[in-house]
């Protein structure tokens, strides 16, 4: 089957060396295995990962480490991909990505004048899609309504008396990552595109947000929640900044069920995907850790199991490619 994917300039000038590299890596020393350590360096501040100094060890990808260090490594690694963050989403799932995102907002179908978080939002692209389709939604109703005024009916009159000058709200979008690089280079997609209003920028930890209790209409993480050292506490604070009513959608990979798109899949993710991630944007690790993560991460059963023992009601969960991602959706009551 033949792909074809679009790409700019320079993704497309790297592919041309692709052959050439991918010999030069494999002929290196298997420094690079599916078990590699990230080097590291001098802790910083933001990253609180002492809060969970106990001794206890977690994963990160197949390899066990302290949970006070996970935070730590998970931050170089995305401090490292950022600014080639959207041309290897691109290159890795050659472009469908984008149509998992679509889909997580029509299920959504959010209205005019909510307040979301896109939490492990990074680059913007929940947030920016959210904005997008509010507005859409909004200036729909506004030409409805326009358009009612004109030949209104008795029903349509009884039901505008009083609210004269009333507009749909403006909805508002928060993107809130950990990783203030990923945010760096959303600001400068949201300022390249022209968004201005309802946006806005905040650092802040998954399993530690900076929020009052019910605050959000809508709670969105993407391909984000694996990365946390401790889900179960990510998922307690979606549901604690979460107003009544509020809802919780999550959008990650999952866990393939056909076994022979399984073989396929795991082929492509570990054979692939590290050397398009050296080659593209010369780390091989990062994207080694990004595919043995999504391995870790628990199926979609499980992973509603989890929100259920967290608080969430209505919980259903909706996969996309054969499973390869699931779009898990709960509401705080």
């Amino acid at each position: 089957m033949t792909f074809r994917l679009t790409l700019t300039a320079s993704m497309a000038a790297s592919f041309k060396e692709l052959p050439r590299k991918i010999v030069q890596i494999r002929n290196r020393s298997t420094r690079f295995g599916p078990r590699t350590r990230l080097g590291t360096s001098s802790s910083r501040a933001e990253v609180s990962a002492c809060r969970f100094c106990s001794g206890r060890s977690t994963h990160f990808g197949f390899e066990s480490v302290p949970e006070g260090e996970k935070a730590e490594r998970v931050y170089k690694v995305f401090e490292s991909v950022a600014q080639k963050y959207d041309v290897m989403n691109d290159a890795m799932s050659l472009g469908i990505h984008r149509l998992w995102k679509d889909s997580l907002l029509r299920l959504m179908n959010p209205q005019p004048g909510l307040k979301l978080l896109d939490t492990a939002g990074g680059t913007g692209d929940i947030s920016f899609r959210f904005l997008e389709y509010t507005r859409s939604v909004r200036e729909g109703q506004l030409r409805h309504r326009a358009r009612a005024n004109q030949t209104p009916s008795w029903q349509e009159i009884a039901a505008g008396y009083g609210s004269e000058g009333e507009e749909p709200a403006e909805s508002r979008a928060v993107v809130c990552d950990i990783n203030k690089e990923m945010l760096k280079v959303g600001k400068e997609r949201a300022e390249t595109a022209g968004i201005t209003t309802g946006l806005s920028w905040v650092v802040g930890d998954a399993e530690e947000l900076p929020f009052n209790d019910d605050q959000f209409d809508v709670y969105t993480i993407a391909f984000g929640i694996r990365n946390v050292t401790h889900i179960e506490q990510a998922l307690q604070e979606a549901l604690r900044v979460l107003k009544p009513g509020g809802r919780f959608m999550c959008l990650e990979f999952s866990k393939v069920s056909n076994p022979l798109l399984s073989r396929l899949y795991d082929a492509y993710s570990f054979q692939m995907i590290p050397v398009l991630g050296e080659v593209i944007a010369g780390d091989w690790k990062s994207y080694q850790y990004l595919v043995e993560s999504i391995r870790r991460f628990p199926d979609q059963e499980t992973f509603k199991e989890m929100m259920e023992e967290a608080g969430f009601f209505r919980i259903q969960y909706v996969n996309l490619t054969g499973g390869v991602v699931a779009i898990h959706s709960g509401f705080k009551l």
